[in-house]
């Protein structure tokens, strides 16, 4: 169940990290709210997964899991580039992600 807990407060992770870009520095209400609950969200399961999950795991886990869908969502939906090496590093940070939970 912690994990996945984490996995999920990693995806959180990524709501947050997008709603800030959009909240235009807290100006804007409905991104600074989605903010606001999805960083709360986050680290609670972040919380809730370390009590069972080691720290350098569970956090390198959460921070890989909201840093490569961050990442996929700017692709996707916000125009960012993704060029080949782009793709192929986000590829990465999922294997080690896989690999500390697997080596877990």
């Amino acid at each position: 169940m912690a994990w996945l807990v984490l996995v999920v407060s990693g995806l959180f992770e990524s709501v947050w990290a997008i709603a800030l870009s959009r909240s235009a520095g807290f100006s804007r209400l409905v991104p600074t709210v989605v903010f606001a609950v999805g960083l709360a969200l986050s680290m609670a399961g972040l919380g809730y997964a370390l009590r069972t999950i080691p720290v350098g795991t569970g956090y390198a886990v959460w921070v890989g899991i909201g840093a490569a869908g961050t990442a996929l969502a700017g692709m996707i939906f916000l125009g960012e580039p993704a060029g080949v090496l782009r793709v192929l590093s986000l590829i990465l940070v999922v294997a080690g992600v896989i690999g500390l939970k697997i080596f877990h």
